[in-house]
């Protein structure tokens, strides 16, 4: 079946040319100019991915990250913006956007992302009963099936982008994962060693998972790439 992609910017070239570039890559696409009508289009009729402009008009796309995932809406969303600061980038994540990506951006890349969260959020086949192990290293624990993690008796709230990480490293514990795995099998494209993106997640994976006084669990192989592990 083919994709529906959300497409919110208030550059109108930038949306204008986005539109087209994903029809002709066989997307349906439904383009709008601001975060208001982004959220009335999803829930008119619910899209399989959003890609949305951080500044917009009337509603930005932070709200919108937010508010969808105040309603329980797990819709994958790729968050597109001019600002470059790592803090930037968290306030994104932390508002429950699955991936972003500064502008200028290569379409090429663009579309690689589209199809790395199409694919994460098929992975769970919903005609598939078997019911996936709880894994757990020390007092970590990932429910796969709920999607849920804990740490001890505290409950974490984990964007998607995030559980899929931690889910990959808790599979792995003991393990070390280099960059390149994880980026395939995370984002299923590799962006080379220049790139910022899963440092950038495992470090705010990492303040939500090991708080003050918690023993370190995430803990990075220099040169290599991170494992999961008691210390």
């Amino acid at each position: 079946m083919t994709a529906r992609v959300l497409v919110a910017d208030d550059d109108r070239a930038i949306r204008d040319s986005l539109a087209r570039a994903l029809s002709l890559e066989g997307y349906e696409v439904v383009a709008v100019a601001d975060g208001a009508r982004a959220l009335e289009e999803i829930r008119t009729a619910p899209v399989d991915v959003l890609v949305l402009d951080l500044m917009m008009p009337s509603i930005d796309g932070l709200t919108v990250c937010r508010v969808l995932r105040a309603e329980r809406d797990t819709t994958p969303i790729l968050l597109l913006t001019a600002r470059t600061e790592t803090s930037d980038r968290v306030a994104g994540l932390d508002a429950g956007a699955d991936d972003y990506l500064p502008k200028p951006f290569d379409l090429d890349e663009l579309l690689a992302r589209l199809r790395a969260l199409l694919r994460r959020a098929h992975l769970h086949d919903p005609d598939d009963t078997s019911t996936p192990a709880v894994l757990q290293v020390a007092d970590l624990r990932l429910d796969p099936q709920a999607r849920r993690v804990w740490r001890g008796r505290r409950e974490i709230e984990l964007s998607k982008t995030e559980f899929d990480l931690l889910e990959l490293l808790l599979a792995n514990a003991g393990i070390v994962l280099d960059h390149t795995t994880i980026y395939d099998r995370i984002w299923g494209y590799d962006f080379g060693p220049e790139s910022k993106n899963l440092a950038v997640y495992i470090s705010y994976l990492r303040r939500k998972v090991e708080l003050d006084g918690e023993p370190k669990l995430i803990h990075t192989v220099r040169g290599v790439g991170y494992t999961l592990r008691v210390p």
